[in-house]
Formats: C-alpha cells, sequence, structure tokens
C-alpha cells in the first residue's frame, strides 16, 4: 500500500508542479513508471485510485488523461460518503451544510444578478403541494442550487450540492410528506427567495438557517421514534 501511496503522490505532485494540467494525456505506463523510479503494478494501482476520485480519465484503447479537475468532480465522492452514514452522522452533516448554505444564501442575496432572481422566483412559483415526492426532490435541488451558484464559489456550490444527495433529500421529503409539513417547508423556500430579492442578505441568511435546522428537526425526531 506504501508504494501505491508514493505513485499517487508523485502523480498528483506532476498535476500540481503544471507538469500535466487538466485535459492532458499521461505518458504511457512504462515510460511514466521508469520516469518516476516506481514499479508498472504500484503505477497501474495508482491511476486506479486516482480515477475513483475522478482525478485521471482512463480512455480504454486511447490512454490515460488528467480530467477538467472542476469542482464538481473532484467533490463528488462525498455523495457516495453520505449516502453511506446513519442517522446520527447524517445530523452532523446537516449541521455542517447549515452552516456553509446559510452564508451562501446571504451571499446570493448581495451578489445575486437580476437574471438570476428571477429564475428562482420562477423556480418557487412552480411549485405547490400537490406534486409528488419526486417532483418535490427535484425542485428541492434546483432551489438550492440556483441560490448557492449565486454566491460565484464552485467549490462551496459542489460541498454543499454533495453534503445533501438526491438519495437523502427524497428520503427526508418522504418523511415531510408523511409529516404533512411539505406547505410549511415550500412557504420557507418562497420566503428565503423574497428575502434574496429583497436583497436582504442578514434576514436571507437567518431563514436559510432555520430551514435547514428544521430539516435537522425531524431527522433527529425520526431518528428517536
Amino acid at each position: 500500500m506504501a508504494v501505491t501511496d508514493e505513485a499517487i503522490e508523485k502523480i498528483k505532485a506532476m498535476i500540481v508542479s503544471g507538469e500535466l494540467a487538466p485535459g492532458d494525456r499521461l505518458p504511457p505506463e512504462k515510460e511514466l513508471s521508469e520516469r518516476l523510479g516506481l514499479s508498472r503494478n504500484s503505477m497501474r494501482e495508482a491511476v486506479k485510485a486516482l480515477e475513483v476520485i475522478r482525478v485521471l480519465d482512463v480512455r480504454r484503447g486511447d490512454g490515460t488523461y488528467v480530467t477538467s479537475l472542476e469542482p464538481h468532480l473532484l467533490l463528488e465522492a462525498i455523495s457516495f460518503v453520505v449516502d453511506m452514514h446513519d442517522d446520527d452522522s447524517m445530523l452532523e452533516i446537516f449541521a455542517v451544510r447549515r452552516m456553509l448554505e446559510s452564508q451562501a444564501t446571504g451571499l446570493a442575496a448581495t451578489l445575486g444578478t437580476d437574471d438570476a432572481i428571477a429564475e428562482l422566483e420562477r423556480e418557487v412559483e412552480s411549485i405547490d403541494a400537490t406534486v409528488t415526492v419526486e417532483e418535490l426532490v427535484e425542485h428541492d435541488i434546483r432551489f438550492h442550487r440556483e441560490i448557492v451558484g449565486m454566491a460565484g464559489n464552485a467549490y462551496l456550490a459542489s460541498l454543499i450540492e454533495h453534503l445533501s444527495s438526491q438519495t437523502v433529500r427524497a428520503r427526508v421529503w418522504r418523511g415531510l410528506t408523511e409529516g404533512g409539513a411539505v406547505e410549511r417547508t415550500l412557504s420557507e423556500h418562497r420566503a428565503i427567495a423574497d428575502a434574496i430579492a429583497r436583497r436582504d442578505s442578514g434576514l436571507a441568511t437567518s431563514l436559510a438557517t432555520a430551514h435547514i435546522a428544521g430539516v435537522e428537526r425531524w431527522l433527529r425526531q425520526a431518528a428517536t421514534a
């Protein structure tokens, strides 16, 4: 394992130094292993590991390339981790999301363009409590994605999105539907969108904090039921 870790670090160093840039093709396996003084087997294992975390893209019959290294790719593994956790861990994850997303919502009120705010308002008006769970999940994803996108930080947006994967959202929405809380939740969405439209950063931050805290409360109750 230590040899594989060394190979991973050496490939990483080539990317960090700029020797390999996003989209570049890696040298052939034999050439690269000789250049780095590593066995072909350890190099092969390193490439597999870096492919899993979306740093490298292995194209059969073509070669191995550095991916775009964009945030949504590099943070993708977080969704897998979130889906695997139990209720207690999920509460901790939601606490992190609450801290990050509330601040991002405040930034949206400050930095969001008029067009982006108008799109958010259209999203809010397009939904009501009569829709299916699947439609609610899709709305929830679009609503929060549009808000966080206004903050203008791609890493923050990807991190927040992956902290609440589609699987988790579906689970929460089913619980909310059964508990009759859909209309209240959608009302909170409308209030957040209105605060952003009024450029009230403080109110938008507070409303987002309370909104996500409400989901945390439901999860805590569900875990102890």
